[in-house]
């Protein structure tokens, strides 16, 4: 049986500016609730209001947990570009979704030479995918419409889509692209490149 889909990235992006913070909070208390109890109780994502805070973290949180340690250690020193990259890999982690999208969409466009991803593609994408998975099907259309909102959100926050929805091709530093080799070089399928520029980071 296919497992469900989560399906809760419905606000923020990547949490490009957010995720240092946070990350600095845990590698002070090596623990994530006390990350979320000091992030909440210090403010320390300064936005408006609490719910704002609680929401952001627990969602920045599910993802960050899914990268290791070397991971998050780098994550604090990465220039803009690959940490938005790095923050990406670990969406793609975190919602299966977003996963199956970048393989079978972004990627697969990038290497058919296909220079743009419309929402039409990602409407074709998610219509194939309700066919094995029910709860596409079973939500709103407002939920479907944020899902695909914020899923092109990220990929513009990590500069994989231009704001006409032109791919741009990766171009992760080799440092990070034999970071996320190690959990497997499956990990970079995920961004638009040919298996030879996946072969030429890694060497």
């Amino acid at each position: 049986m296919t497992a469900p889909y989560r399906l809760s990235f419905t606000t923020g992006g990547l949490f490009v500016p957010e995720a240092p913070v946070v990350v600095a909070c845990y590698l002070t208390h090596r623990d994530w609730q006390k990350t979320r109890d000091q992030v909440r109780q210090d403010k320390l994502l300064q936005v408006r209001t609490d719910a704002a805070a609680t929401r952001i973290s627990k969602e920045l949180i599910a993802r960050l947990e899914l990268l290791t340690e070397a991971e998050l250690q780098a994550l604090q020193e990465l220039n803009l570009r690959d940490r938005a990259y790095l923050l990406w890999a670990a969406a793609c982690r975190r919602y299966q979704l977003i996963h199956d999208f970048a393989i079978d969409v972004l990627r697969e466009h990038h290497l058919l030479r296909r220079r743009q991803v419309t929402l039409s593609d990602y409407d074709s994408f998610y219509n194939s995918k309700a066919l094995w998975h029910p709860e596409l099907d079973a939500l709103a259309q407002s939920t479907q419409s944020k899902l695909r909102q914020n899923l092109f959100r990220m990929l513009r926050e990590a500069d994989l889509l231009s704001t006409q929805h032109l791919i741009q091709p990766a171009l992760p530093s080799p440092y990070l692209a034999q970071l996320l080799a190690q959990q497997g070089p499956e990990q970079l399928l995920v961004f638009p490149a040919t298996d030879m520029d996946i072969q030429r980071w890694l060497t």
